[in-house]
């Protein structure tokens, strides 16, 4: 099949970036006017600002083109995202941001790796971040662990700069739970994945929408739907204190057996108590962090609620 006779789907979540997406949809669909169909969806993450109104006023100039859904509530950045997946109709569906930093010429460049190699998903590789400097550790933190607990590549960087295949966008979206990550749903179902390089642009407007507390929720996210190492980790711990008390225990039988004069360490035995408890209450602390989230799935938290849309066409 001729590349130009793909659907192209760009998924791009919205918020508070009513200063940035006009220039950045009207480009969207100067770069991909050459493809059979485009779809462009805009999920607005509950914005603060005139992301609303802008949102509907560029519905109103490309309806043919754009999906407008509005959420009833911040969800935050992946679950704007998973709306949308569940919404899409293209061949490839790109996820992009709203601010601009992204350009639709490397998305475009990410489609057409992915056709070219058959890749199920193709990751943007920055060239150079421009982000702030905590989005920046951030970032970093985030690839360590991926590494560790969701077994990523470690030459691979994950970012929310990527195209995916419809069809492993189908096995993505039958996760309904209220906590999702999608670059650990996307390594869990394939690894058939390609990355590229591409620029990333200086932020014009604004200021980053991560927060230390959205990126404390999105490792969270990570740790406990994704993998049970946090779990085996604390038993690991566990295990290896109990040798190491065991042995201390040991120890002090052995010097008051020789010297029955030496008194126990007070210091040392506060040392000890106040080690295990922490460790206890971290472990205590994991459990119950997988525990709430399993309760709060089973009673059916809602991953997203649209509270209106516009569908193009229409």
């Amino acid at each position: 099949m001729d590349k130009m006779n793909y659907k192209i789907t760009l998924v791009i979540p919205v918020y508070n970036s009513s200063n940035t997406i006009t220039k950045l949809v009207d480009k969207c669909i100067d770069v991909f006017s050459s493809y059979q169909s485009l779809e462009i969806i805009l999920v607005n993450d509950f914005s603060h600002d005139n992301s609303h109104k802008t949102c509907i006023d560029i519905y109103e100039k490309h309806s043919d083109i754009i999906t407008y859904i509005e959420l009833a509530k911040n969800f935050t950045e992946h679950n704007a995202v998973m709306c949308g997946l569940n919404y899409s109709n293209g061949d490839y569906i790109v996820t992009i941001d709203d601010d601009g930093q992204n350009d639709p010429i490397d998305a475009k460049r990410l489609v057409e790796e992915a056709i070219k190699n058959s890749y199920d998903v193709v990751f943007a590789k920055y060239n150079k971040k421009k982000h702030n400097l905590i989005r920046n550790l951030g970032s970093w933190f985030n690839g360590k662990v991926a590494n560790v607990m969701l077994n990523k590549p470690k030459n691979l960087y994950l970012c929310t700069f990527r195209a995916i295949s419809k069809e492993l966008v189908s096995e993505i979206i039958k996760y309904d739970l209220p906590y999702p990550y999608v670059d650990g749903l996307i390594l869990r179902t394939t690894s058939n994945i390609g990355t590229h390089s591409v620029n990333h642009n200086a932020r014009t407007q604004g200021k980053s929408g991560y927060t230390i507390s959205k990126l404390i929720r999105l490792w969270l996210n990570m740790f406990t739907n994704f993998s049970i190492f946090p779990l085996r980790a604390a038993t690991i711990l566990g295990f290896v204190f109990s040798i190491i008390g065991f042995l201390i225990g040991v120890l002090t039988i052995y010097e008051k057996l020789v010297d029955p004069t030496v008194p126990i360490g007070w210091a040392s035995i506060v040392f000890i108590c106040s080690l295990l408890g922490g460790i206890q209450l971290l472990a205590i602390g994991m459990i119950g962090e997988y525990l709430g989230r399993l309760f709060i799935g089973v009673n059916k938290q809602p991953q997203y609620v649209v509270a209106s849309m516009k569908k193009r066409g229409i």
